[in-house]
């Protein structure tokens, strides 16, 4: 289960539910793998609900590998992700504010 007190989300992938965090490693990963944009910008999109797939994708695989996953964002094409893509959208969002949340300001702080 996930602890949203430690910045974890989840997400059921083919069944079997999954811990993904934001972690000081994944976010690099995140933002060298966004090249150009910022981690800035990410949010930035969020808030104004302009973001992209690209953007779900790269937050969950993220999200994925600060959780301990070992997979690549290739692994998750045909993956089955319970909810769909409005919840792996959701999961980002969450992973986003737990990440950049303001201690004493709760965990769940809505982007």
């Amino acid at each position: 289960m996930a602890n949203p007190w430690a910045g974890e989300a989840e997400l059921v992938i083919d069944g079997e539910r999954r811990r993904l965090k934001l972690t000081l490693g994944a976010l690099a990963e995140l933002e060298a793998g966004l090249g150009a944009d910022t981690l800035v910008a990410l949010v930035e999109r969020f808030e104004a609900g302009g973001f992209s797939s690209r953007d779900v994708l790269a937050l969950i695989v993220a999200g994925l590998r600060g959780g301990g996953w070992q997979g690549r964002a290739n692994d998750l094409m045909q993956a089955d992700i319970e909810g769909g893509p409005m919840q792996a959208a959701q999961v980002a969002a969450q992973l986003l504010a737990r990440a950049f949340v303001v201690p004493g300001r709760g965990a769940d702080a809505q982007l």
